[in-house]
C-alpha cells in the first residue's frame, strides 16, 4: 500500500514509517521543514510537504494513497484545547478525501479519554468522554462524524509511549523533577498509567491499516496500569532528588499544566486489540526504559 503518514517525523511517526517499509509498503510522508523533509528523505520515505495548518496539503497527501495514518498533534499543553479543536478539522479535512472508497483512515485519540467506570481498566468498547470535559476526544467525534460520511475510519488510543529517550507525559515529569529538586506524586501515588514501547505501538499502527476494519477501536496497551508512585520513585533514584507524596490541592502548584493528568487513575485494557488483530507487544517494560534512561 501507499500510506500517507502525518507526524511521519515524530517519535512514534517515526517509527510507524520504519514499521511500514520494513513490511513493504511505500510511505508518503507528510514534512513541514527542510530538516525534517531530509531525516524522513534518509528513511527511504518519499517526502509530502505541507503541515497540519495547510489543509490543502493534507488533501493532496490523502488524494495520492491507499490509505491514511494521522498521527501528528500539536503538543503545545498551554492551547491544548484549541489543538484538540484544530485536529478534529485535520480528521474532518482527510474524512473529505476518503469518503466513499475504502482506503483506510486510521485518526489517534488517547486511552484516557473513555468514560470507563472509575478504577476500572478502558476498554475498546468504551465510548470516548464528550469533547467539552475532555477536549481530546474530538478526535473520536471528528472520527465519528467522517464514517457517517461512507469513510473507513478506525481509531488507535495511545497510552504513554516509551523507549529510553522518551516516555510520553513522564518525559515533562521528569523535568519538573528537576528544576523542583522533587519527585512527586498525588496522594497514595497508586493511580495507574498504561504504557507501551514505541516499537510495539507502531507494529500496532500497521496491522490496524492492514485490517481496515470500519470504526474500529484499538488500544495499543501492553501494560495496563505503572503506578505513579513507581515511576516517581524511578525518576527520583535517577535525578537524587527526594521522592514525596503531594496534596491534591498542590499539584497544580508543583506540576503546572501536567497536574491536570497527574492524580489521574487510568489504567486500560487491550484485549480486544490482541484478539482482533493478534497484536503481541514484546518490547521492555516502561520502568525497565525508566531505569534505563535515568540510569536509576
Amino acid at each position: 500500500m501507499r500510506v500517507f503518514v502525518t507526524g511521519a517525523t515524530g517519535f512514534i511517526g517515526s517509527a510507524v514509517v520504519q514499521d511500514l517499509i520494513a513490511a513493504g509498503h511505500h510511505v508518503l510522508g507528510l514534512a513541514r521543514s527542510d530538516e525534517k523533509a531530509a531525516a524522513l528523505a534518509a528513511t527511504g520515505a518519499q517526502v509530502h510537504r505541507g503541515s497540519l495548518d495547510d489543509l490543502e496539503s493534507l488533501k493532496a497527501g490523502a488524494a495520492g494513497s491507499d490509505g491514511v495514518i494521522h498521527l501528528a498533534f500539536n503538543h503545545d499543553f498551554s492551547k491544548y484545547a484549541a489543538n484538540c479543536e484544530d485536529d478534529r478539522h485535520v480528521v474532518e479535512t482527510l474524512g473529505t478525501v476518503l469518503a466513499g472508497s475504502d482506503r483506510p483512515l486510521i485518526v489517534t485519540s488517547g486511552t484516557g479519554m473513555t468514560n470507563a467506570v472509575p478504577g476500572q481498566p478502558a476498554t475498546e468498547d468504551d465510548a470516548a468522554g464528550g469533547s467539552a470535559v475532555v477536549p481530546r476526544a474530538a478526535s473520536e467525534e471528528a472520527a465519528a462524524s467522517v464514517a457517517a460520511k461512507g469513510v473507513n475510519v478506525s481509531v488507535v488510543r495511545l497510552p504513554q509511549v516509551h523507549d529510553t529517550t522518551r516516555q510520553g507525559l513522564i518525559t515533562y515529569a521528569v523535568a519538573v523533577a528537576r528544576e523542583k529538586g522533587l519527585s512527586a506524586y498525588v496522594g497514595d501515588g497508586l493511580n495507574r498509567w498504561p504504557a507501551a514501547h514505541v516499537r510495539d505501538t507502531a507494529r500496532l499502527y500497521r496491522l490496524a491499516l492492514e485490517a481496515a476494519e470500519r470504526s474500529a477501536t484499538y488500544h495499543a496497551v501492553a501494560e495496563e496500569g505503572v503506578p505513579l508512585r513507581d515511576i516517581a520513585e524511578v525518576i527520583g533514584r535517577a535525578l537524587r532528588v527526594p521522592v514525596a507524596s503531594i496534596a491534591a490541592d498542590a499539584a497544580e502548584a508543583h506540576f503546572g499544566w501536567l497536574a491536570a493528568f497527574a492524580g489521574r487513575d487510568v489504567p486500560a485494557s487491550s484485549t480486544l486489540t490482541r484478539k482482533r488483530l493478534g497484536w503481541r507487544p514484546t518490547g521492555p517494560g516502561l520502568i525497565a526504559d525508566l531505569q534505563l534512561l535515568h540510569g536509576a
